[in-house]
């Protein structure tokens, strides 16, 4: 599956990437808002759709707590400096491990508030963030990394998770460089960010329903 090459232009789409990675901590906060403060097509009662909500929250941030081990802290910067080529764990299946679990948690967290309409313009409105931050990503990469990037990228797909890899997973070019996985308490400590958003948010979430 070859990619396209960006390493000579940027189109709207990629300039709007590179701005919104830079910003990329705030694109969910008028999600968040919406979700803690709307009360319109808000379904019945319901710890069938709460219980679902809260599962698909978890397999976001599992998801994530899988990506983190294997990358590091790299994921955290709002820099340009991308860091390595990952092709282990989770990014040896997609090329966009974290923001696939970022999409999951966002959208758990609409359906634990019973806001299923929400959850698809939330689904929709971060889909099409993470692509054109994943185009800008990609232009860097590529720009960098040469054909170690371009090899990757065409056998591992950018958003759909293939199981057919080929045994490729830990071939990577000698041209990038391999970093070791985090430890499972600097994986857990690099998420504690997270990890407070989420249990700040349903304690929220909690008090809404209250009322």
């Amino acid at each position: 599956m070859p990619i396209e090459s960006h390493t000579t232009t940027q189109d709207a789409t990629t300039r709007v990437g590179g701005w919104l990675f830079r910003h990329r901590t705030s694109i969910p906060l008028p999600a968040a808002i919406a979700i803690l403060t709307l009360r319109l097509g808000e379904a019945p009662p319901s710890a069938t759709l709460v219980g679902i909500g809260v599962a698909v929250t978890v397999l976001g941030e599992l998801i994530r707590l899988w990506g983190v081990h294997h990358i590091g802290a790299i994921s955290r910067t709002r820099s340009e400096r991308l860091g390595p080529l990952v092709a282990s764990g989770p990014f040896a299946l997609l090329r966009n491990p974290l923001y696939v679990g970022n999409i999951a948690l966002w959208v758990g967290f609409a359906l634990t508030a019973r806001l299923i309409w929400l959850a698809a313009v939330v689904l929709a409105l971060l889909a099409l963030q993470y692509h054109a931050i994943v185009r800008w990503e990609e232009m860097l990469l590529e720009s960098r990394l040469g054909q170690a990037y371009r090899d990757y990228a065409s056998r591992v797909p950018r958003w759909i998770p293939t199981l057919h890899r080929g045994g490729h997973a830990t071939s990577v070019s000698t041209a990038s460089s391999v970093v070791a996985s985090f430890s499972w308490t600097d994986t857990l400590f690099s998420e504690r960010g997270t990890f407070v958003a989420m249990a700040a948010g349903y304690f929220l979430l909690w008090i809404k329903a209250r009322f």
